[in-house]
């Protein structure tokens, strides 16, 4: 199982399910992030977390828990 935490920088991969339950996965989905939505990796923190993503021609940042919980082709 590849999660977007392993994702190299400057990649564009594809969600295919996301983990966790509750309010937490809730979250995620509000952040646009659905299976199925392309997602590119566009920078990492020096430290490693936050990762800076885009998604649905937005930037976002997320933490490296939230994004080892996003499964990706």
């Amino acid at each position: 199982m590849k999660t977007l935490k392993d994702v190299k920088i400057g990649k564009t991969t594809r969600v295919v399910r996301i983990h966790g339950e509750g309010a937490l996965k809730r979250r995620i989905m509000d952040m646009g992030i659905t299976r199925g939505v392309e997602i590119y990796v566009r920078k990492v923190a020096p430290l490693g977390d936050p990762i800076e993503i885009t998604v649905r021609d937005y930037e976002l940042s997320l933490r490296k828990s939230d994004a080892k919980l996003i499964e990706v082709e």
